[in-house]
């Protein structure tokens, strides 16, 4: 009997260990096989327009087993985001604004690095006597959706020269081909759009540009570059790669102007005339050190949580990954 009973003490040990070893063993974690990004038909993030063009991401990330990179474009930031919150993107191009909205409601991504600071213009209609912002009241304004950074800047914009963007005129949400039309078929008085929307309402002869972004918000951050936060913990090794390949595609543009310009044309089905005149009328700059965006985009999280867009207060550890980017 007591024989037995040892028998089964030691059994009952042997389990025991057997069940511990299995719950120390280390997780594995799943391989990245398709790497999924976002952006917008926009001049300011032509630097994924030129890594996609080019095979950069797939000849890239190919050494880390990433085997298909696809993309998928969208009209405006806040679908984009809503794609990434349903999980069908890893990676956004995509205004700053939305972003934080997005984190705001439980997004589990950071910001990387930059795209592009500036690069959106208010055109008016050419008739339209512009003589400054108090010439606006009373007119309808078409610009991105609610909680997007062209719609933000406007209505900061507008705050800060003492005009009630929900009174004193009326913000119409577009998309930015819908606005366009709108534009040139009359329905608005203006539209407030990233280029190189604003010079194909002037190229129509339906619109003249008055004021550009950086007037509005000196040196203000509009996209970047966001990563899933599931990338950032399980696999760093392809984000720091993505990062790479962002900062020679930027690199690229600035010195080859013309065949980027070229580039994002065919890849959106813009006219080439139109996309190479809004590279030399805008007055936005690529950019990929997210250390020069932290302190504007905790300013729009400020401006949109004033604004009601956001409920939450969010920090710059709450939005930033830093620890990327190597000057």
């Amino acid at each position: 009997m007591k024989t037995m009973r040892l028998t089964a003490i030691a059994l009952v040990a042997i389990a025991f260990v057997l069940l511990s070893a299995g719950c120390t063993q280390p997780q594995v974690t799943a391989k990245v096989t398709e790497l999924r990004i976002g952006y917008q038909p926009s001049t300011h993030q032509m630097a994924h327009t030129t890594a996609m063009d080019k095979g950069w991401w797939q000849q890239d990330l190919a050494p880390l087993g990433v085997q298909n990179v696809s993309d998928r474009v969208f009209p405006t930031g806040a679908p984009e985001m809503q794609a990434m919150l349903a999980g069908d993107l890893d990676v956004a191009y995509v205004g700053a604004a939305p972003v934080l909205s997005a984190i705001a409601t439980g997004l589990d991504a950071k910001i990387i690095a930059g795209v592009n600071t500036q690069g959106s213009d208010l055109a008016v209609r050419p008739d339209l006597n512009y003589t400054g912002p108090q010439s606006l009241k009373g007119l309808k304004i078409a610009t991105f959706q609610a909680g997007t950074i062209q719609d933000t800047i406007l209505r900061y914009w507008l705050k800060k020269n003492n005009i009630d963007p929900d009174k004193d005129l009326q913000i119409i949400g577009m998309n930015p081909g819908d606005a366009v039309t709108a534009m040139t078929a009359g329905k608005v008085d203006a539209a407030f759009l990233p280029a190189p929307s604003p010079t194909v309402i002037v190229s129509q002869g339906k619109g003249k540009i008055v004021v550009q972004s950086g007037q509005m918000y000196p040196n203000h951050t509009c996209c970047v570059l966001v990563v899933s936060g599931k990338l950032i913990r399980e696999h760093p090794e392809i984000v720091e790669q993505i990062l790479k390949t962002h900062e020679k595609a930027v690199d690229y543009n600035e010195k080859n102007l013309d065949d980027a310009a070229a580039i994002f044309a065919k890849k959106t089905g813009a006219k080439l005339d139109d996309v190479t005149a809004s590279l030399k009328e805008w007055d936005g700059k690529w950019v990929t050190d997210p250390n020069v965006i932290v302190a504007p985009v905790l300013d729009y999280a400020k401006i949109q949580y004033d604004l009601g867009y956001i409920k939450v207060n969010l920090t710059k550890d709450q939005l930033f990954d830093l620890s990327f980017y190597k000057q």
